[in-house]
């Protein structure tokens, strides 16, 4: 069983079911949560009702209870709709992750019988890209009666859902030390530049896409080349960047595994005398972990991940 999702909900360290316990001794019900965030995401209390499938007054006593629970007034009210106080902003994140929390808790426990148990798995954009959609078929295999929970995100988010136990193995590029996480490189990409063009080319060519890979890529290219003007395209996200090309022509520096077939195939060229660079991805796991299905899930990490920096 594979259940995706891509949250890139800032999840906090300090547990938010510890911050509101207490509060004037009263409980939350997890449905306030949910009204709170609809009138945040729709801006209007009757969109909010439609979206949760209340009325309009059951929206606005939800919002009162919740506000009594708290003792904050959560919400400016106008003719144009709704804005949140400041209590509302800081209740935001607390709220996004009591609801994540809760609809993790509902599917893992409502599990069909032949699964011993999930493993919840976040991992960057780019590193889904091959390496973890080749870990999961594996996984599955492996260990077929462990349900496999999936997320997108980026390295601080993916930390504090680790932080926050929400998540098992985080596979990132940047990932921060934290008493009690073990951070075990896995790969060290190597990237290149590459063209739809066999003739030599260089970023300051007007059809060179400059794909933002991290703080350390950025350093590398600029004293690679000093003096290049910056690119008339720059995208964030390298598959986007590579689609681009492959589809308009062009050139950028991308990790090999994402563009061996290409050059197989001769529709992507190496450009000669190019720079490499080298980017390590992590994965990030609790230290005290030892049951085996979790060590297997690691030895298939490590083993995709090594297959796929084989040139």
């Amino acid at each position: 069983m594979l259940l995706i999702q891509n949250n890139d909900i800032p999840l906090q360290q300090v547990s938010p079911s510890r911050k509101l316990s207490g509060i004037r001794g009263k409980n939350m019900d997890i449905d306030l949560a949910r009204t709170f965030l609809a009138i945040v995401e729709t801006g209007n209390f009757n969109r909010a009702a439609e979206q949760v499938n209340v009325t309009q007054s059951t929206v606005s006593m939800r919002i009162k209870s919740l506000e009594d629970i708290l003792g904050q007034e959560l919400f400016i009210r106008s003719k144009v709709g709704t804005t949140l106080t400041g209590p509302g902003l800081m209740f935001r994140k607390y709220a996004e992750t009591l609801v994540r929390t809760w609809e993790q808790a509902r599917q893992e426990i409502s599990l069909p019988e032949e699964y011993e148990g999930t493993l919840a798995i976040g991992g960057q954009f780019t590193l889904w890209d091959r390496l973890l959609l080749k870990w999961i078929p594996w996984m599955q295999t492996a260990v077929p009666d462990m349900a496999i929970r999936a997320e997108v995100g980026l390295s601080d988010g993916l930390m504090r859902q680790l932080l926050e136990g929400l998540l098992d193995i985080g596979v990132m590029y940047m990932p921060f030390n934290r008493p009690g996480f073990a951070i075990e490189e896995l790969m060290n990409e190597k990237l290149i530049m590459v063209s739809t063009q066999p003739s030599p080319t260089d970023p300051d060519d007007k059809g060179f896409i400059y794909v933002d890979w991290g703080v350390d890529f950025r350093v590398n290219f600029s004293n690679a080349f000093p003096n290049a003007d910056a690119a008339r395209l720059t995208v964030s996200h390298g598959p986007l960047g590579l689609r681009y090309i492959l589809d308009n022509g062009g050139a950028g520096y991308f990790p090999m595994r994402l563009v061996r077939s290409h050059l197989k195939d001769n529709q992507l060229f190496s450009v000669e005398d190019a720079p490499v660079f080298m980017r390590p991805a992590y994965i990030v796991y609790p230290e005290d972990r030892e049951d085996e299905r979790f060590k297997t899930a690691l030895q298939g990490l490590r083993y995709v991940a090594a297959m796929e920096t084989e040139d």
